[in-house]
C-alpha cells in the first residue's frame, strides 16, 4: 500500500497530463472530496513531523579500469595507464517510506482505502454531463474517472 501510493505521488503530475493511466486516490464513500485532501494533508503533515526529511547525499564507489596494452598493425605496443571513474553522486531520504506507511496508517485510521480508477472511455467520457466529483460516490468494477483540463476529476458509475 505504501508503495502504490509513493508511486501514486512520484507519477502524479505525468499521471494528470497524460489522463490515459488510472488514477489513484485516498477513498471513503461519502466523504466529501475537499474534507479527504484535508485529511490527507494532516496525515503527510503529521507524517512529516514524525518521520522527517533526512536527506544524504551518497556516492557510489568508483569504478577503476585497468591499464590495457594497445598495439598497431605492425605489433608496436603501448600500454595506457588506468583511471577512475568516479562514483555516481546521488541523494536518499532514508525516512521516506517511514513517512509513506505513517501517512498510509494515518489515512486507514481515517477510514480511507487507495483505490484505483481507470480512465472513463471516450464514449462515456463525451456522453457524461460535465461535472467534477464533490462527494466520493461508491466505486464498483464499472467505476472510471474523466479528468478535465482545470485539473478536477469526475468519477462516474456506469450502468
Amino acid at each position: 500500500m505504501a508503495a502504490m501510493m509513493i508511486r501514486f505521488t512520484a507519477l502524479a503530475a505525468l499521471i494528470l497530463l497524460t489522463g490515459c493511466a488510472p488514477m489513484t486516490i485516498w477513498h471513503r464513500a461519502g466523504v466529501s472530496v475537499s474534507q479527504m485532501e484535508r485529511d490527507a494533508d494532516t496525515c503527510r503533515v503529521a507524517a512529516l513531523r514524525d518521520a522527517p526529511v533526512a536527506t544524504q547525499v551518497v556516492q557510489a564507489p568508483p569504478v577503476f579500469v585497468p591499464p590495457r596494452q594497445v598495439c598497431n598493425a605492425q605489433g608496436a605496443c603501448v600500454t595506457q595507464g588506468g583511471y577512475f571513474i568516479p562514483g555516481e553522486i546521488s541523494t536518499i531520504d532514508p525516512n521516506a517510506a517511514l513517512r509513506a506507511r505513517l501517512t498510509d496508517r494515518c489515512m486507514a485510521d481515517r477510514g480511507y482505502a487507495p483505490v484505483s480508477i481507470p480512465p472513463c472511455p471516450a464514449s462515456v467520457a463525451s456522453a457524461a454531463p460535465v461535472a467534477r466529483t464533490t462527494i466520493l460516490p461508491t466505486i464498483t468494477e464499472r467505476s472510471c474517472v474523466i479528468r478535465r483540463d482545470d485539473g478536477s476529476w469526475q468519477i462516474v458509475n456506469r450502468g
